[in-house]
């Protein structure tokens, strides 16, 4: 059975082969492009797919496959068995079969690096990612699976030099980066789309509560249990729930429900969470996060709140086109994914609302200014930027 490209996704298609990667904007389509070349190139080999818990579970690259006659079952056309990436160890022993990994886990060197390397070398594959790599680094594994270094001893002995008298391994530069970027051009398929969704970034100035911030900042003291803080990674976690434990947040986002039927609201925290619950009077309320797995309501007026570690990626939603950030996130990554969940080829809307809930705290703006510059906040970058922050904001 035959579907119809796009012409972005033909012209995708044309330049793959294995061992690549189809890098594409979310909500371009990636999916799509996927199957088809399985069908082109693999088919009827099994195919099996590594893609994230929740995009598993909604089966939407089930929904991908069926459109195509191709379900659980291996039949002359194929078959497909779709997983999570926390299970990518169960098919090691795999051999001779095709693999899609989806929404890309191979930075570093942990388990799911480990397997997929082991899958690799008896398998072909191909990783689809949103965004492939921040640094040279987080290309080692397809570098490594595409057969052109050994080991990571080996990519590090070639091109990176390490900063001299420190406690753990930090780069200092890359050598020989000619190398890197031919190998990159060689296994990385860009797929650009000129949307035709118009994204509305909107912000909803909140408050934050300065005294607090003060004991915190100044004083070194949590206001919550009354003692001293013992690190800077609780200051920072102090800072961030003074913020976004606000009152005004609420009262924002109800304002926002009665603007937009249907409300997707994404948060970080727990405490954040207990809040937004207090919403399920007067609409339709779900959730997904660590703690419960509730699909999209399908009712005419809903809010569904998400948490960005949980729900950033791999769902899709063409329900609404309202979207609420009740806090920002660290990393910039999620932020993209997070705004991607309904900006989708296939939406309805032409105009996307972004509503972020910002205050004029130093630890707002200082997030808020990487996520702008398309780079994730460190904490430790904080004291360095927020001289920043007495002048013109903006």
């Amino acid at each position: 059975m035959k579907r119809e490209l796009r012409p972005h996704q033909k012209t995708a298609l044309s330049k793959m082969h294995n061992g690549s990667i189809l890098w594409g904007g979310v909500g371009t389509g990636k999916s799509m492009v996927a199957v088809e070349y399985y069908l082109q190139h693999e088919a009827p080999k099994q195919c099996i797919v590594i893609t994230t818990a929740k995009k598993r579970d909604t089966l939407d690259w089930k929904k991908e496959f069926a459109a195509v006659a191709i379900g659980d079952e291996l039949s002359k056309l194929g078959g497909v068995i779709v997983d999570s990436w926390n299970n990518l160890h169960k098919y090691t022993a795999v051999k001779g079969q095709f693999f899609i990994l989806d929404e890309q886990r191979l930075v570093g060197k942990g388990k799911w690096s480990k397997s997929f390397l082991k899958i690799a070398r008896e398998n072909n594959w191909i990783l689809l990612s949103a965004t492939p790599g921040d640094t040279w680094l987080d290309y080692i594994p397809v570098f490594i699976a595409n057969g052109w270094y050994k080991n990571r001893s080996e990519f590090y002995r070639e091109h990176v030099i390490l900063k001299p008298y420190m406690n753990y391994p930090v780069v200092d530069r890359y050598v020989n980066v000619q190398r890197l970027v031919r190998y990159r051009s060689q296994i990385l398929v860009r797929m650009p789309y000129e949307r035709e969704t118009t994204r509305h970034p909107l912000n909803e100035w909140v408050e934050y509560d300065q005294e607090l911030m003060d004991q915190v900042e100044k004083k070194l003291w949590n206001p919550f249990t009354n003692e001293p803080i013992r690190d800077i990674a609780q200051k920072f976690h102090l800072m961030r729930k003074i913020v976004n434990s606000d009152p005004s947040r609420l009262e924002r986002v109800h304002d926002l429900m009665h603007k937009h039927n249907r409300l997707i609201v994404f948060y970080t925290f727990d405490y954040e969470l207990a809040m937004l619950r207090s919403l399920k009077e007067g609409h339709t309320y779900a959730e997904w996060n660590g703690h419960k797995h509730e699909p999209l309501p399908q009712t005419e007026q809903w809010v569904y709140v998400v948490q960005y570690t949980a729900g950033s990626e791999g769902w899709n939603c063409t329900s609404t086109n309202a979207m609420a950030f009740w806090s920002l996130p660290y990393s910039f990554k999620m932020w993209e994914q997070a705004h991607g969940r309904i900006d989708r080829l296939n939406t309805p809307y032409s105009d996307l609302y972004y509503h972020a809930l910002r205050s004029h705290s130093g630890i707002d703006w200082a997030i808020w200014r990487s996520l702008k510059a398309k780079k994730s906040f460190q904490n430790l970058d904080y004291d360095k930027t927020n001289s920043q922050f007495a002048g013109k904001r903006g």
